[in-house]
């Protein structure tokens, strides 16, 4: 299914859809606020951008000097070429460690590789920790947000899951009373997890240590009570030095809910004695993007959500219409990376407004890329039939002067007599869905201006 096929069935419950559009826009207005209490925030942007260009372009040579740093520090690091590589290695390793059961902290790129149905499919139990990947594994659903999960929920579905779930009283939709519950399913789920999974939001390659933002502070209990830790992290989250660490926590927690900062900002540095460390360090189509002029950009990611809450096109028709991990304006952009075919839609699922590009903390132009993608995905045959034709249509018409300038008399003056039941008629005019055409103007911009030179 495509995104416009996907979208519809968001959109067709309206007050949902307003409920999430009003929702995402508080939080992009949270981050404005937070924003404009830092004079330097625009230089910020701009140091954390060319910091990562720096990264990007000796990206091996950053690479190797982790891996070595880590592995002085007593820690086991792994390389995944793909997805399917990633998960065997974590299998490996936690049969290794003869676990059964394992908790994991918010990780899109294990949610990007599939991780849990596949070691679900192999006997291991697995539990996210997190309060909102909880509720959506819980629905069996996927993540709709980077940073907010469960964002297309209402607290009424929370309390019904909670209640077929967890036990909680049948219309208990109280957040505190059922924050509470899960924090006591949790618990019991912590003190029994083997093994502990963690994502990668920044690798120093200076000291070889992983850094971990969360607001919650599961990742640190799963790490701390758990005797393996296994870090998934994207090649991409590389960072020169500890010192620039610096500018990247100052960007993350404002772009992503308008906070100072993530309330944990954990490292892992070394295994505790008597523990296990491992990092598995995943490529998974990254280096394709990476020897991608016009796309290598989107590496810069730090996966702050800030694309998706401004996005008019996301906030209105959800983050699973796009049925990719990563959603909204730069999901757009590393999808068709992926597979072009299945998600030739997504670069379309967009106004080109740029509003992305101007709220994106380390400045990835993010609208000329998606406006690159179309073009590609042009010439590589992707586009859907009625598409091909209705260009092909609109390109011999602005080819020709003369059938142009027919063109538009025949529709002005077909505008002002045709019934508006036919000019607005969905199946004839799917734009007229949401919109008003205009009132047809008397003659034509070049009518116009030919009668002014006179």
């Amino acid at each position: 299914m495509s995104h416009p096929q996907r979208a519809a069935a968001f959109i067709s419950d309206a007050e949902r859809t307003t409920w999430h559009d009003e929702t995402l826009w508080f939080v992009r207005q949270k981050r404005d606020k937070a924003v404009y209490g830092i004079p330097e925030f625009q230089q910020l942007r701009q140091l954390a951008s060319d910091i990562k260009a720096h990264t990007l372009s000796r990206l091996d040579e950053y690479l190797e000097q982790f891996e070595r740093n880590a592995q002085a520090n007593g820690v086991t690091v792994h390389w995944a070429a793909d997805a399917a590589e990633h998960n065997r290695i974590v299998l490996e390793l936690i049969r290794k460690a003869g676990a059964t059961s394992l908790v994991k902290s918010k990780s899109m790129l294990t949610e990007e590789c599939h991780l849990n149905p596949y070691l679900v499919k192999n006997g291991i139990a697995v539990v996210d920790t997190d309060l909102g990947e909880r509720i959506v594994q819980l629905r069996e659903e996927a993540p709709s947000h980077l940073v907010l999960p469960a964002i297309h929920l209402k607290k009424e579905d929370v309390g019904e899951t909670f209640h077929l779930h967890l036990g909680t009283p049948k219309g208990e939709k109280d957040p505190q009373q059922l924050t509470e519950a899960a924090r006591q399913h949790l618990r019991e789920k912590f003190l029994i997890g083997e093994v502990a999974i963690t994502g990668v939001n920044f690798a120093v390659a200076e000291t070889g240590a992983v850094v971990v933002c969360t607001n919650e502070g599961n990742a640190d209990l799963g790490v701390n009570l758990a005797r393996v830790h296994i870090a998934c992290m994207g090649m991409e989250k590389l960072i020169p030095r500890t010192a620039d660490l610096g500018v990247f926590t100052r960007l993350l927690a404002r772009s992503a809910t308008g906070q100072p900062v993530t309330t944990y900002t954990s490292h892992f540095a070394r295994p505790a004695e008597g523990r296990e460390m491992h990092i598995v360090i995943v490529d998974n189509g990254r280096t394709r993007q990476l020897g991608r002029p016009d796309f290598r950009n989107s590496l810069k990611c730090i996966r702050c959500g800030a694309c998706m809450n401004t996005c008019p096109v996301y906030r209105r028709s959800g983050g699973h219409s796009y049925d990719f991990t990563v959603p909204g304006p730069i999901g757009a952009i590393l999808s068709p990376n992926i597979d072009l075919h299945k998600h030739s839609s997504l670069p379309f699922a967009s106004t080109l407004c740029g509003s992305c590009t101007d709220v994106c903390p380390v400045k990835i132009d993010i609208h000329a890329q998606l406006y690159k993608w179309r073009q590609l995905i042009g010439e590589q045959g992707e586009l859907p039939a009625t598409k091909k034709l209705g260009m092909k249509l609109l390109s011999s018409v602005l080819a020709r002067p003369g059938i142009y300038r027919l063109g538009g008399k025949v529709a002005r003056e077909g505008l002002r007599f045709l019934p508006h039941g036919l000019t607005h008629a969905q199946a004839l005019n799917p734009w007229a869905k949401a919109r008003e055409l205009p009132a047809a103007p008397k003659q034509s911009f070049r009518d116009w201006y030919a009668a002014q030179v006179k």
